[in-house]
C-alpha cells in the first residue's frame, strides 16, 4: 500500500497546525522526520502534495483531495478501533429490540437518550412484531430483546419480566349498526360484523388475532394506525387501547361499546434469551424493571 496511516496522520497534523514544525511538536517528532514522510509519500504517489514555491508550503489540489479523503479514512480507523475496544469490554455492535403491537416507542425515548449518553457504540435497532411474532423473533434470533410480548405461553429458554395488561375497548363509528344495539354486546352480535385486527407476525409459531369470535369475518392490517383508519372509514369494528382511542372518542368520531364476556388482554412482558447478549442487553433489562412499573402497558 502506497498510502500509510502514518503518512495521513502527518499530513493531517501539518494541515491542522499550519507548519511542519508545529505538526512535528504535536506528534512528538522532529521536523525532519515529518518532511521525510511527506517526501516519501509524494515519491510513491508520483504527485506533489505540497507547493513549496512560496515562503510556506501549501497543499496542492491533489494534496487537498488526499487530505479530505484521508481524514475520512482516519476517522473510520478511529471508529473501528473504538468499536473493537468497546466490543472487548462486552458492548454489542448492535442490540435488536422488537416491540409488541401496542407498545408505544414514545415511552422508551428517555431510556434511548440515557443509553446514547453512555457512548457505547452499540447501534440500537427497533422493529415491530405482533402477538406470537414477538416470541418468534426472539427464538429465531431476529431480536435480542422483546418488549410487549404476551405472557400466555413463555417459551423455554427465555427469561421475562411482567409489564402488565392493557384496557382494550371495542370501537366503531357512531353510525355502525352495532352502535345502536343494547349493551353489553354478545358474541352472536359481534360475529355478524367484521373485525379489523392486526395480523400476527409469527413465522414459525402459530399466529392469532386478538378479539376474534369464531366464524367472524376479519380484515387483517399491519398496524394500529391502519386499524384505526379503516374503523374510521366504517369498514368494521376494532379493539384499541383506551389511551390510543382517547382523542377519537372525545371528538365523537368513534364510540366504544361494552362486550359481554369480554376476554381481557393477556399480561405483557419484556423478555430475552437465556445466556444471550452483552452489556447493552443487561443495561436495558435493568432499566426496564422500573420502566415496567411506571408504564405497565402493552401486550403484543
Amino acid at each position: 500500500m502506497k498510502i500509510s496511516l502514518e503518512a495521513l496522520t502527518a499530513l493531517d497534523a501539518v494541515a491542522r497546525h499550519g507548519s511542519f514544525a508545529a505538526a512535528a511538536e504535536a506528534l512528538h517528532k522532529v521536523p525532519s522526520a515529518l518532511t521525510y514522510t511527506m517526501q516519501k509519500l509524494e515519491q510513491q504517489l508520483g504527485i506533489a502534495v505540497f507547493d513549496r514555491s512560496g515562503y510556506r508550503a501549501r497543499l496542492t489540489r491533489e494534496g487537498e483531495m488526499l487530505l479530505r479523503d484521508g481524514r475520512r479514512l482516519l476517522d473510520a480507523v478511529d471508529s473501528l478501533e473504538r468499536r473493537l475496544s468497546l466490543r472487548a469490554e462486552g458492548w454489542e455492535d448492535e442490540l435488536r429490540i422488537a416491540l409488541g403491537g401496542v407498545t408505544p416507542i414514545d415511552t422508551l425515548v428517555p431510556l434511548i437518550r440515557e443509553f446514547d449518553d453512555l457512548g457505547t457504540g452499540t447501534r440500537l435497532s427497533f422493529a415491530r412484531e405482533i402477538f406470537n411474532g414477538t416470541w418468534d423473533a426472539l427464538l429465531d434470533e431476529r431480536a435480542d430483546l422483546v418488549i410487549g410480548a404476551p405472557m400466555q405461553v413463555v417459551p423455554d429458554g427465555c427469561s421475562c419480566r411482567e409489564i402488565g395488561s392493557m384496557d382494550m375497548l371495542l370501537l366503531m363509528r357512531p353510525d355502525h349498526p352495532l352502535a345502536a344495539e343494547p349493551e353489553p354486546l354478545g358474541r352472536e352480535q359481534l360475529r355478524r360484523h367484521r373485525l379489523i385486527a392486526i395480523g400476527d407476525t409469527a413465522r414459525n409459531m402459530r399466529g392469532r388475532a386478538a378479539g376474534m369470535e369464531e366464524g367472524q369475518e376479519v380484515l387483517l392490517v399491519y398496524s394500529n394506525s391502519a386499524k384505526l383508519s379503516l374503523t374510521l372509514a366504517g369498514l368494521g369494528v376494532c379493539y384499541m387501547p383506551r389511551e390510543g382511542a382517547r382523542e377519537r372518542l372525545a371528538s365523537g368520531e368513534l364510540v366504544s361499546r361494552r362486550v359481554e364476556s369480554a376476554r381481557p388482554m393477556p399480561a405483557a412482558c419484556f423478555a430475552w434469551r437465556h445466556g444471550s447478549g452483552g452489556k447493552a442487553l443487561r443495561w436495558f433489562v435493568e432499566r426496564l424493571e422500573p420502566w415496567a412499573a411506571a408504564h405497565g402497558r402493552g401486550a403484543g
